[in-house]
């Protein structure tokens, strides 16, 4: 597993042990917290928004690879399932997480020993008020904030500003965004598909065939014995969308070509046999990707 997976797998599993430190208060009895509603509370303009079913993804196999992970090896993390006797990988049931300008907002989900979890943030040096609890993180501007939504829902931020998760108690008005159905989904924003510097080396050519895309949901779920991706690119008008299909389709090609060139072959295990097994449709003023996904490429990403 490479070092960002680990990293906000373990925060993850902190982040909800944190989100229950709160002995006897009220707890928000709002039963119809789907995910739909949850992503209404979180700040989703200019925001990477990611969601992450875990049971859902437990049942499909991809967390197999998780198994035997360097997750288990932290020091950190072993320390915390000693104190609170938390594991991610049997009690943490879904997130939903956006990377905001002004911070990282989490919702989760999961089963939670809130009499262990407020002693663990005791020795942390956090803080508990009521309902809403605080303490530092590894940096001054990393300050962990922390309220419950429900007892098995719980609102996280991370933030220079101490009291960031307060916002993820009220709930935007109107009809906000829809959560993909999908055990695994990625919504990205427009300014991120335009710095496409901070993509991932191999994905920058079709983040540069988007530039006309007001917005980017990517969904990965099992589709028969593999997985699939696919993606639904927003735009301004039946135009663009046929536009940007046509030079999505051109750099898979062009990608096609490259490899072809060094005489070599797509390899379904890596990102070159997935980024070359897409197709691209327009539909009215979107686009839909399709890309077919072994489980040996899950393994491979999942299990470095």
């Amino acid at each position: 597993m490479n070092p960002n997976t680990r990293a906000w797998l373990l925060l993850l599993a902190v982040a909800a042990g944190c989100g229950g430190v709160i002995g006897g208060v009220l707890w928000y009895h709002d039963r119809n917290l789907t995910n739909s509603t949850l992503l209404r509370r979180l700040p989703v303009a200019d925001s990477l928004v990611v969601g992450i079913d875990f049971a859902a993804l437990r049942k499909s196999g991809i967390l197999q690879a998780l198994e035997d992970s360097k997750v288990a090896e932290e020091p950190e993390y072993q320390a915390f399932v000693h104190e609170t006797d938390f594991n991610w990988r049997q009690d943490l049931d879904g997130a939903i997480l956006a990377f905001a300008p002004t911070g990282k907002y989490f919702l989760v989900r999961g089963r939670f020993d809130w009499k262990s979890l407020q002693s663990y943030v005791a020795h942390q040096g956090g803080d508990c008020y009521n309902a809403f609890c605080s303490m530092k993180g590894s940096a001054d501007d990393r300050q962990i904030s922390f309220f419950p939504l429900q007892r098995n829902v719980m609102g996280m931020a991370v933030s220079p500003d101490s009291t960031a998760a307060l916002r993820l108690q009220n709930v935007s008005t109107g009809k906000g965004p829809e959560a993909p159905d999908a055990p695994l989904w990625l919504s990205v924003p427009v300014g991120v598909l335009k710095s496409s510097q901070n993509l991932p080396e191999g994905t920058r050519m079709f983040a540069s065939g988007l530039g006309q895309a007001q917005g980017l949901t990517l969904t990965l779920a099992p589709d028969g014995n593999r997985f699939a991706a696919r993606m639904t690119v927003t735009c301004r008008n039946e135009t663009d969308a046929a536009d940007v299909a046509l030079e999505l389709t051109r750099v898979t090609q062009l990608l096609r070509d490259m490899i072809a060139r060094e005489h070599q072959k797509p390899n379904p295990s890596d990102l070159s046999g997935v980024l070359t097994s897409g197709s691209f449709r327009p539909e009215g003023k979107r686009v839909d990707g399709y890309w077919p996904i072994e489980r040996s490429f899950i393994q491979n990403t999942l299990g470095k």
